[in-house]
């Protein structure tokens, strides 16, 4: 039988280490029968896991056995991946999924060096700044890179551990352990429908007015020429000076605050999503839906299906009260 450990360690995020347990544990296969043998493992005997404290069955031996391995989100990005832990998953053969801020974790063992990768949208940049060498995707769900696979925060872990029942089992075996779940097979769009509405560049930005300037006319058909010619520049060195500070041009800047503008509309008012799109700026609904879904990765009319104007504004916190009960006695 398929062996998936799942790696626990202090300040994990249980939601995140609950996740493969349910979904592999509650997989059956076409006779039946368990699809997984599923474990949870550690360096130490209890870990601190948020308001928890969880019981480790299993000490890391156990990845020495396993197919594949899960290393949940950490809650503190700062704080040091236990050296053993870190050594144990470098040295690993098996299959790697993280979820969440579990890119760290793989990340600092070594992982996901040269490969593409994903991890909560909040924390992608982060990532990428500390690992250099990762390739970041923060757009997506999950990323598959075999052997190792990241997904995007928290429900994404969700989406990656049924793609991997699905590689495994099948389309069936997948479909019958979401329906367990209570979960689709499969999701509409990226993480990037979940990003927050972004606001404009801090005072003291050299950009700042300008940047001010935009985002108060973000209703107006603009062109590179008349954002140049209020900044006082040439198109060219606006473009140079713009990609120096933002690490885009004025144009893309420009489509993305529109588009962002357009989340906080369909979020919060029953406008038309057509009326939408020509209060921030766009000039045709062909243009609006495409760079809509572009960015964000589902349609304005999926998005506000997604996110309906009752409905409260999308954060990052996690859910709460998650029940996780590791009783077994532990062995190696």
């Amino acid at each position: 039988m398929h062996r998936v450990v799942v790696v626990a360690y202090d300040g994990v995020v249980p939601f995140d280490l609950a996740v493969p347990v349910e979904v592999f544990g509650r997989a059956r296969g076409a006779d039946g029968g368990a699809a997984y043998q599923v474990r949870v493992c550690g360096a130490t005997g209890e870990v601190r896991a948020g308001a928890l404290g969880l019981r480790v069955p299993f000490d890391l031996s156990a990845m020495a056995e396993a197919d594949t391995v899960v290393v949940p989100g950490v809650a503190d990005l700062d704080a040091p991946v236990p050296e053993a832990v870190r050594v144990a998953l470098a040295d690993s053969p098996a299959r790697l999924l993280s979820i969440c801020t579990g890119a760290f974790v793989l990340a600092a063992a070594g992982r996901l060096d040269g490969r593409r990768a994903t991890t909560h949208w909040a924390a992608a940049a982060e990532l990428a700044r500390r690992y250099p060498r990762v390739i970041v995707d923060p757009g997506v769900l999950f990323v598959e890179d075999a052997p190792v696979s990241t997904s995007a925060g928290a429900a994404a872990g969700l989406d990656l551990c049924l793609h991997v029942v699905r590689r495994d089992h099948g389309a069936a075996v997948a479909a019958e352990t979401a329906r367990s779940c209570v979960m689709p097979l499969e999701r509409a769009g990226g993480q990037a429908q979940f990003i927050a509405y972004e606001p404009p560049a801090p005072a003291g930005h050299s950009l700042g007015p300008l940047l001010a300037w935009l985002t108060d006319n973000l209703h107006r058909p603009l062109t590179l020429a008349e954002i140049a010619a209020y900044a006082m520049m040439s198109p060219r060195s606006l473009s140079r000076h713009f990609r120096d500070q933002t690490g885009t041009t004025p144009m893309r800047w420009l489509s993305r605050h529109r588009v962002r503008r357009a989340q906080h509309l369909l979020e919060r008012s029953d406008q038309p999503v057509e009326r939408i799109g020509e209060l921030v700026g766009f000039t045709s609904p062909t243009a609006f839906r495409a760079c809509f879904r572009q960015l964000v990765g589902v349609s304005p009319r999926d998005y506000r299906a997604a996110f309906p104007p009752s409905a409260p504004h999308p954060g990052i916190a996690p859910i709460a009260r998650q029940e996780a009960a590791f009783s077994a006695p532990r062995s190696r």
